[in-house]
């Protein structure tokens, strides 16, 4: 079988599924989104905390890291969605931006048009924000975007025990600036996960000139006279399928999955897709280069009381939980467990925040995450700028084996250095006087492990991805470069890769909310609309001591 569509996009992550809203808007023109994963109908993506079981395994690819030579060889569980929403339906809804200066310094690498004024026109129209409607949010857009609905009393003293160490309260950690501590804004809707299937794509779903196919895994992009054609899937029903596509393929599959594809396709680094036995079509050395991913380190103390969340692990306490979501839209359930957090300097002469906290209404809330006895709580200190550069590859032509995913992790000492000093900022936070009527004690590492070298030996244990991989289909100039600043394959007609594996730089927070924007913006190019008017700033807030 061979069908045409005007637009082929290939992943159903949070760019896919915008892209395709977006694009079906015109309804003079087919659009056809292809998704490897199944349907969101588990109530699990759609329950606030039912993120806690998504990094254990559902809707994922189940793929890990090779062995991390400079964290003594560990390997890392690397949860990367496969469900239709993609990220946006198993992350931790979590909605944040970064630092103007990350989009800056996109721009200034080579993404023209790429700036914080030039696309934060992009993050307000894809908003529908709860409170704020003003130059740097938006209300009526697709993605619900909320404050939280069931914040604890320890989630203040968090509050203040950092103004106890100088770090202000912000009420708006995706303005302009986000730095110091706050609630984190939330892609939620009525005390429901807000996902880019459950928004963008409704619609999408709703109209003639759009078709999804799910469970439906794309072999191979077909390149004929230095253009991208159409694709080779495997459809459920009918089997191998060839698909053609009159105006552009549009590759979202994420920063794994869009190298690994382009390379299966022959588009890449010409030496390794010869020693893997497959024969170049295209070589593009970037595609599978410059990966960044943020690490996240944990310490977790011992609460005195139910001051989180963690009876609600208990099946009767869970069942209590949900019943009250179901019936109030309120609760243990409504929260996504990583409310609080924030942006803080750990390299005090950074020009931007360098660490970002997530404070945990628990522990064992994320795979490989130890779980206490007794109530407790955790607070992850990631470091946001890492220097060090991985790469993705391919362990075979068998598009079925998983690729060599290498972070390579703290190749580069400033990394192990800032991180390990976030981590020490993390703690004595939690050590500070309005904690202790909530807490009594650090359990994980423990009190005995302080030094560098035992802090190091630690993290090598206990360390985990902050699934923030990005930047190995990066947009810019230069040998490395892969995309032009419309996000068009450098060299090839056709084909553009749309999602965080576009990004030039890891932007310095959660970014699920940069592929959203970056996605809206594509749109524009494809449709070749005008961009939208970049946004006259106003001057920076002026951040409170506490909350």
């Amino acid at each position: 079988m061979v069908a045409s569509f005007d637009y082929i996009i290939i992943g159903g992550g949070s760019a896919g599924c915008v892209l395709a809203a977006r694009l079906s808007e015109d309804r003079e023109v087919r659009v056809l989104l292809v998704e490897a994963g199944g349907a969101d109908r588990n109530i699990l993506y759609h329950v606030p905390a039912g993120f806690a079981r998504m990094t254990k395994g559902i809707g994922s690819w189940g793929w890990s890291t090779v062995p991390q030579r400079h964290m003594r060889d560990r390997v890392f569980w690397y949860t990367q969605a496969k469900v239709i929403g993609g990220g946006s339906s198993i992350n931790a809804q979590i909605y944040t931006r970064g630092h103007p200066i990350d989009y800056d310094g996109w721009a200034q690498s080579g993404a023209t048009g790429w700036s914080y004024r030039e696309v934060l026109p992009y993050f307000r129209r894809a908003e529908d924000n709860d409170t704020w409607d003003d130059a740097y949010h938006g209300q009526g857009g697709p993605i619900g975007v909320s404050k939280p609905i069931s914040p604890l009393p320890i989630c203040e003293a968090y509050f203040a025990a950092a103004a106890k160490l100088g770090i202000p309260f912000n009420a708006d950690l995706a303005g302009d600036p986000p730095d110091g501590v706050g609630y984190y804004q939330l892609t939620q809707r009525h005390a429901r996960r807000s996902s880019t299937a459950r928004t963008y794509l409704k619609v999408a779903k709703q109209r003639g000139n759009f078709q999804l196919l799910l469970a439906s895994q794309v072999t191979r992009i077909v390149v004929e006279k230095g253009r991208a054609v159409g694709v080779e899937l495997v459809d459920p029903t009918e089997g191998p399928v060839t698909l053609c596509a009159d105006r552009e393929i549009i590759l979202t599959a994420g920063a794994i999955g869009s190298p690994k594809l382009l390379m299966h396709s022959g588009i890449g680094p010409a030496e390794h897709l010869r020693s893997v036995g497959i024969a170049p079509v295209h070589d593009l050395p970037g595609v599978g280069s410059n990966l960044q991913d943020h690490l996240d380190i944990s310490t977790i103390w011992e609460c005195t009381g139910d001051h989180s969340y963690d009876k609600y692990i208990k099946p009767g306490w869970g069942a209590l939980a949900g019943a009250q979501w179901l019936l109030t839209g309120k609760g243990p359930a409504a929260s996504c467990l990583f409310e609080t957090g924030g942006f803080v300097r750990a390299d005090k002469s950074a020009d931007a925040p360098d660490i970002q906290f997530h404070f945990g209404l628990g522990s064992g809330i994320e795979a490989g995450i130890a779980k206490l006895k007794n109530p407790g709580v955790t607070l992850n200190s990631a470091f946001m700028r890492p220097r060090s550069r991985g790469t993705v590859r391919l362990a075979s032509s068998d598009l079925g084996v998983p690729p060599l995913i290498d972070p390579n992790y703290w190749e580069d000492p400033y990394d192990r250095h800032i991180s390990l000093a976030g981590l020490k900022l993390a703690r004595e936070l939690l050590r500070q006087e309005p904690m202790r009527p909530f807490l009594q004690g650090e359990r994980v590492p423990g009190e005995a492990i302080q030094g560098d070298d035992e802090l190091f030996a630690y993290a090598c244990r206990s360390a985990k991805t902050d699934h923030h991989p990005a930047a190995t289909c990066a947009m810019g100039r230069g040998a490395m470069a892969v995309l032009d600043p419309e996000l068009r394959m450098h060299g090839l007609a056709g084909l553009r890769v749309c999602d965080a594996s576009a990004m030039p730089f890891v932007v310095a927070s959660n970014t699920n909310a940069a592929v959203i924007m970056i996605a809206e913006k594509a749109a524009d190019m494809i449709r070749g609309r005008s961009p939208l008017a970049a946004t006259d700033l106003p001057a920076r807030r002026k951040l409170g001591a506490v909350a």
